[in-house]
């Protein structure tokens, strides 16, 4: 599945073959081999061949992405130089900023950029305006450490960060950005609660960490046979309404112009039927 229709984002630890594959085997959109925080310093270089070793052979049902260590970390170039052969769809890049996507150079696979850092959120327009840049993703521990936020049942203390990359997204034409991870992959109530919030701010996709989340992050970020209906009755009425002369039109007592038209094929997007 390309980046710019997935809902799900599943990380597995890189150095752990059996949690890897039945990543790949979950259902998400895309999986993450994670090089970086899941992986110990110790076990880089074994986690590096591994996720090579199992990822050249994969199964392509879903994205595949691999998180590398920061453009700072001594093992940046490595890890570059480790997935340059690998058939990746993405590559994740931890407290990106525009400098650090530079660090990358301009060849390679499209870039999931991570604001997590109190720069990094203050310069997310310039990170996701970058030529390599698909998609922003939020990472709220870094961050939240780094601004000392408390964390709170109602995503409140990362509102105001939420909301910024959703608007730097929109405002550098790349696709709505990915939320952060529900750190508690027991709770399902509490994951859907939060995936709604999430979408409900613009967001199109969540990141996981356990394969139970997906089921859940997947039915929320997909639109709904109501949604669907809607946006199909919409988009007919328009192109009706453009062969009479008109620029807007009544459908069911409401007036659609062209930005509900655009919401409209907003939703059949998401659903794979543009």
């Amino acid at each position: 599945m390309p980046l710019d229709n997935l809902r799900s984002l599943l990380f597995a630890p890189g150095s752990d073959e059996r949690k890897l594959r039945r990543a790949l085997e979950s259902g998400a959109d895309a999986v993450v081999a994670d090089l970086e925080d899941a992986v110990a310093p110790g076990e880089k270089d074994a986690a590096r061949r591994l996720v090579v070793s199992v990822l050249a052979k994969a199964d392509r049902s879903c994205a595949l992405a691999v998180r590398i260590n920061g453009a700072g970390s001594p093992y940046f170039a490595e890890d570059l130089a480790a997935v340059r052969e690998l058939p990746l769809d993405g590559l994740v890049l931890p407290k990106a900023t525009p400098e650090t996507v530079d660090a990358l150079g301009p060849d390679g696979p499209p870039v999931i950029a991570i604001v997590e850092s109190a720069q990094g959120l203050r310069l997310s327009y310039e990170t996701a305006a970058k030529p390599r840049v698909a998609v922003l993703m939020l990472g709220s521990a870094d961050l939240g450490a780094e601004l000392r936020l408390e964390p709170r049942e109602d995503g409140l203390e990362i509102l105001f960060a939420r909301s910024k990359v959703v608007t730097d997204s929109a405002a550098a034409g790349v696709r709505s950005p990915i939320d952060v991870v529900r750190v508690d992959f027991r709770d399902d109530e509490g994951l859907k609660r939060e995936a709604l919030f999430a979408r409900s701010l613009g967001f199109g996709a969540k990141a996981c960490i356990h394969p139970a989340q997906v089921e859940i992050v997947n039915r929320v970020f997909a639109p709904t046979a109501e949604q669907i209906e809607w946006a199909t009755r919409v988009i007919a009425a328009y192109e009706d309404g453009l062969r009479k002369g008109k620029g807007a039109v009544a459908l069911d007592s409401e007036m659609v112009d062209l930005p509900v038209v655009e919401r409209a094929r907003t939703v059949l997007a998401m659903a794979g039927k543009l």
